[in-house]
């Protein structure tokens, strides 16, 4: 599709790839990239894997746009919180390949996704915003508040830990760790499995079961846009 996102379908399975230097950072153009792609996915009617480049997914967002000033940042978080909630809502099973490291939005990812299978190594998994001094938004806290377990949301939401791999299945980020040569293959089987659900039922009861989490992310979305100040 672009530089940025490649987009490829086979079998049914489209499997997004951000590809965006080092840290694979997310920017303005990435979620454009991005939400082309999962339209691309709707209208294939494929199951999706969202991947990264080797060694990581994500390390978040682009800092350059963020160190532009808080209005600069406000709306990139904006634009990522929206994309994180559209894909928790998506109609269509998504699985998140974490190829690597995966911090701060890159992590958000996984929390958004349906399933999460992670790799063995020397990675490091979590939400370091507290770390590096900024105050957590009302969107990461409910998003992190509804996939991680009760003492690992505070140990990642407020204390900022970061997890190896296996800590991160513990703490709710990944569901599955493979060895990394077995990734791929293993995300097209889960998607292969996902192919044979009745994808009316799965959207229909995927929306009831998170009917009042997406309402109140919407709700934070739209406090996190009225406040400005999210650097301290």
């Amino acid at each position: 599709m672009t530089d940025l996102v490649n987009y490829q379908l086979e079998d049914g399975v489209a499997t997004i790839t951000i590809s965006n230097g080092k840290a694979n950072a997310l920017s303005h153009d990435v979620f454009e990239a991005l939400n082309h792609a999962l339209d691309r996915a709707e209208e294939d009617k494929a199951v999706v894997i969202l991947t990264g480049q080797p060694g990581i997914l994500s390390g978040g967002y682009d800092l350059k746009e963020m160190q532009k000033g808080p209005k600069e940042a406000s709306a990139l978080v904006t634009v990522g919180s929206r994309f994180t909630r559209r894909l928790a809502a998506f109609p269509l099973p998504i699985i998140g390949a974490c190829s690597g490291h995966a911090i701060a939005k890159g992590a958000f990812v996984l929390l958004s996704v349906d399933y999460r299978i992670g790799i063995e190594g020397d990675f490091k998994l979590g939400l370091n915003e507290v770390a590096i001094g900024m105050t957590m938004h009302h969107a990461g806290i409910e998003i992190a508040r509804h996939r991680l377990s009760p003492s690992h949301f505070y140990r990642s939401v407020i204390n900022a830990e970061i997890f190896s791999p296996k800590g991160a299945v513990e703490a709710g980020f990944l569901d599955e760790v493979v060895a990394p040569e077995q990734l791929k293959a293993r995300a097209n089987e889960v998607a292969q499995q996902f192919r044979k659900l009745n994808m009316k039922a799965h959207e229909q009861t995927k929306r009831k079961a998170k009917a009042a989490y997406l309402e109140l992310l919407d709700d934070c979305i739209l406090k996190d846009a009225e406040h400005l100040g999210l650097m301290s």
